[in-house]
């Protein structure tokens, strides 16, 4: 995008000065006035032109070939890039792998109380105490029935590659 402020349109668009700005960001112009002669400003004219056009010119080697957000809608911008679809979809496969897995290990390696229990206590957030009350059951033994079923599952997914092994220190 072409800038009319920059230092390159305003030297150019003054053909009687040399335009620059000082260390403090002020413009300075220097006219055939402050020369010896018209040769040497017309001279320093023609390099400070050169100059600032190979300036500008790198300059917009990066922004031609980009557009600012800025000037976008904020629809565009809300658009899903196609790495976060891909991403998206890679863990859509790996959650319904998973979900497969699941359902496999509970139906294949948990006894039936097992699988209604760990399912009250996973899946409805209920806890111990009252699933031990809705089935007439000790809570020691709700309690070591849910443990031995997140054993057998979490085996079970190390199996399949799902997780990994725990390792543990010897007593």
């Amino acid at each position: 995008m072409f800038n009319r402020k920059s230092i390159y349109a305003l030297n150019k668009k003054d053909p009687n000065a040399i335009v620059y700005t000082d260390a403090d960001g002020n413009l300075i112009r220097l006219t055939c006035d402050d020369f010896a002669c018209a040769a040497e400003f017309r001279r320093w004219k023609d390099w400070s032109d050169s100059d600032l056009r190979k300036e500008e010119n790198a300059d917009h080697k990066q922004s031609d070939n980009s557009i600012s957000l800025e000037v976008l809608s904020e629809e565009a911008t809300a658009v899903v890039s196609i790495e976060d679809e891909y991403m998206e979809q890679i863990s859509a496969d790996e959650a319904a792998v998973l979900v497969r897995l699941l359902r496999q290990g509970l139906s294949s390696h948990l006894t039936e109380t097992q699988r209604r229990r760990l399912w009250k206590y996973c899946v409805e957030g209920k806890p111990v105490r009252l699933i031990a009350k809705e089935e007439c059951a000790y809570r020691n033994a709700v309690w070591k029935s849910i443990q031995a079923a997140k054993e057998k599952m979490f085996k079970f997914l190390v199996e399949t590659g799902c997780a990994k092994p725990r390792f543990r220190r010897d007593r």
